[in-house]
């Protein structure tokens, strides 16, 4: 597995990949925890919302970056980080190929990331995530990486 920077080539491959990690969420798991309402407005689109987002994770200029992995030409994960404020990072995406799953490479692309990070001065990583069934393998690998993770309760209603 190489771990590297981006190249502007990557982005429809990065696009893709996300779409595929997070499949599973959107159309397994996030159905049965929202009313069709909030679903509908929420993520009636998600995949055209990651096809404008995952374009804005990286711009060198504002301090925010991918990391990638790769092996033999084929993407199989990318952390999207930056900085703020000099001394915070955050990290904005983390995704693995499903196929590439429980193989190491968030462990690998995390910890390769901490190290950018705390090269450039940061001394404090932020990442969110969410607390459902679908999220527990990024729990567990944030937690084995030493994040501490704290109660957030965000609520939603259909006007």
């Amino acid at each position: 597995m190489n771990i590297r920077d981006f190249h502007t080539s990557d982005l429809p491959g990065l696009v893709d990949l996300t779409i595929e990690a997070f499949r599973p969420l959107f159309e397994q798991h996030l159905p049965d925890q929202l009313t069709p309402q909030v679903f509908a407005h929420d993520h009636g689109d998600w995949e055209g919302d990651y096809r404008k987002e995952v374009p804005t994770f990286h711009d060198p200029s504002n301090d925010r970056f991918l990391t990638l992995a790769e092996e033999e030409g084929q993407l199989l994960g990318y952390v999207g980080w930056n900085i703020t404020e000099g001394d915070s990072g955050r990290w904005e995406m983390v995704a693995v190929h499903p196929v590439a799953q429980r193989r190491g490479v968030g462990t690998a692309l995390c910890r390769d990331v901490v190290e950018r990070l705390r090269s450039r001065g940061v001394t404090v990583v932020h990442i969110g995530t969410g607390g459902d069934a679908f999220h527990v393998p990024a729990r567990r690998l944030y937690e084995s990486l030493g994040f501490t993770g704290y109660p957030v309760v965000d609520y939603t209603k259909a006007l």
